[in-house]
């Protein structure tokens, strides 16, 4: 519990980071959050991130679909920050628990537990 309690410090200090400076990583996943020799956080994998701009929304459905917040998978407008936190939710619920909050092999009902926030019974 004290590994992940300090996990998810870091992975939102980063990401924070990421955010102070303008910067959405749009694809935030368990693959993407690395661990150094000392349980150092390294974010990975910015291909898909995008710099924020002041009055600009972003439209664009990307990620990882497991990671992904309603806003990205339903083609909505968003704000960008706010579509990392709710993979950093996912994130972290997966390091607690264990699994991933919503989950399914067929990719519209991923999409529907998404959207209605149906984490099942994990």
């Amino acid at each position: 519990m004290i590994l992940a309690n300090y996990t998810k410090a870091t992975i939102i200090s980063g990401v924070e980071y990421c955010h102070i400076n303008m910067v959405v990583h749009r694809d935030l996943k368990h693959e993407n959050v690395l661990l150094d020799s000392r349980f150092n956080v390294k974010i990975a994998d910015f291909g898909l991130s995008n710099v924020m701009q002041d009055g600009h929304f972003l439209k664009t459905s990307c990620g990882s679909p497991n990671y992904a917040a309603p806003e990205v998978i339903s083609g909505k407008l968003y704000a960008r920050p706010e579509v990392d936190v709710w993979s950093c939710g996912a994130i972290l619920y997966a390091v607690l628990c264990g699994t991933l909050p919503f989950d399914d092999e067929n990719i519209h009902n991923l999409f529907k537990k998404i959207k209605t926030r149906d984490v099942g019974t994990a």
